[in-house]
């Protein structure tokens, strides 16, 4: 189906391997995505950061109003809530498998940010809104799920802490306690996402509830609490080579003597390892495409610039300079493995869901990211000093994808997981070789010779 819009852009192998695997109500849901995207999103997101004030304090108050216009024109469409799939979420989700979100959640990825708000699929209320669907209490749903479901509010998830190597949980140090009827929260949290934002109005904190536990995988608990509750003290929006992304952000955050019911406990205690470990596998999935799709319009822009007539040098196109060809073709050779890459995970989701494509997950976590920020490297190289300025998108498209390096897991970590599974094959492969080794001596001897190797 060469001529379906989503070949446009991302690529006619990719769509000619999984076309058959979208249904009916996928194809029709990618053409209209499609052709929103590029008549009204992509767009506007030079307006999107124009309203955006450069006053530090107000630019924290802002609610960017074309955001707010393009989420009511995409609910009418239909195109919202699209990473909630009711094969797994059936009370709330929407007919489409991990993998057809996956090939969306690329195009979203050449819009930004303001792709992914403007449909309600932006982090961290995605993977919020999975936990309270799967997760949390029909009372928390009732008062949380269903706003964020709407668009009405935002959400952070706060996790990571300062002063504490955050990428084991078992070293969180947030205290969470339950005293009568109430819980109790004390710690100190940094690179929460969403916690700038003025729609936020519900933070989910995780913290340690039995740290006295020998089993470090029950420590932690996962609490609901409301952004307005006392104790909470917004410290300071944290920056990624000088981005603060507001008015979203990412912030440190201090929960001092912070008070909610038992009742906004999720799931229960000792489960918030659980808790995460379902969160993030879709995700994580839902970044890496993004990525490809980010890493494929710095591809597009690199090849705009390279054969610009006005951008000549030495009386040559750029293109025709050094290594500039080659590495055009090493950037699309790794983005169209990278994609593949992940449609592979996303399917295995969808037939094991994430606890069964845990391999195939961590594989992708660390190899798109890098991929994505070489590609933008290339990208910005081209631009020459215009890429690392404000006047192109390539400085703050890389600093986003270098923060993927290290969000939701740094690269070592998935890297020494995926190895110590791999490891793990290691007596069945010495039992295979023996087994090898015994026929091949077997047939040798019946021959009456000797193997020269």
């Amino acid at each position: 189906m060469a001529n379906h819009p989503v070949v446009e852009l991302t690529s006619e192998a990719s769509w000619n391997l999984i076309e058959d695997k979208f249904t009916p109500y996928g194809k029709e849901t990618l053409v209209k995505l499609v052709a929103f995207l590029q008549d009204e999103v992509y767009p506007s997101s030079k307006l999107y950061h124009a309203q955006i004030p450069k006053d530090p304090v107000q630019r924290w108050k802002t609610v960017v109003p074309v955001i707010e216009e393009l989420k009511v024109k995409a609910r009418k469409l239909g195109l919202w809530n699209l990473f909630l799939s009711n094969a797994h979420y059936p009370q709330h989700g929407v007919p489409l498998s991990n993998l057809e979100y996956a090939v969306m959640a690329e195009i979203l990825g050449r819009g930004g940010h303001v792709a992914s708000e403007a449909l309600n699929c932006s982090a961290p209320d995605t993977g919020n809104m999975e936990v309270l669907a799967r997760y949390g209490s029909p009372e928390q749903q009732e008062k949380w799920l269903i706003p964020l479901l709407n668009g009405e509010i935002r959400s952070a998830f706060a996790m990571t802490e300062r002063y504490v190597a955050s990428s084991d949980a078992r070293n969180i140090n947030t205290s969470i306690r339950q005293e009568g009827n109430e819980i109790v929260i004390n710690g100190h949290k940094w690179w929460i996402s969403g916690a700038g934002d003025p729609r936020t109005k519900v933070h989910l904190v995780m913290g340690k509830s039995d740290p006295e536990n020998p089993n470090g995988n029950i420590q932690q608990s996962v609490v609901i609490v409301p952004a307005d509750a006392p104790g909470i003290r917004v410290v300071r929006p944290m920056e990624v080579f000088g981005y603060d992304d507001a008015p979203e952000g990412h912030c440190e955050i201090i929960y001092e003597n912070v008070r909610v019911p038992v009742s906004n406990l999720v799931l229960g205690w000792g489960r918030g390892f659980e808790i995460i470990q379902g969160r993030l596998g879709p995700g994580r999935i839902h970044h890496c495409m993004r990525s490809i799709g980010a890493a494929s319009k710095a591809l597009d822009l690199m090849i705009q610039r390279v054969t610009d007539p006005s951008r000549k040098t030495f009386g040559k196109f750029l293109y025709e300079h050094g290594s500039v060809v080659a590495e055009i073709a090493k950037s699309r050779a790794e983005i169209e493995s990278a994609r593949l890459l992940v449609l592979s995970a996303a399917l295995q989701i969808d037939k094991v869901k994430a606890k069964g494509a845990l391999k195939e997950i961590g594989i992708a976590k660390f190899v798109v990211p890098e991929m994505a920020c070489r590609v933008v490297d290339q990208a910005m190289q081209a631009f020459g000093a215009e890429g690392l300025s404000q006047d192109q998108e390539l400085a703050s498209m890389y600093a986003q994808l270098r923060t993927l390096r290290l969000a939701d897991g740094p690269d070592a970590v998935h890297i020494q997981q995926v190895g110590q599974r791999e490891l793990k094959r290691a007596p069945e492969l010495h039992r295979r070789a023996a087994e090898f080794h015994r026929k091949e001596e077997a047939i040798l001897r019946k021959a009456g010779l000797r193997a020269h190797l």
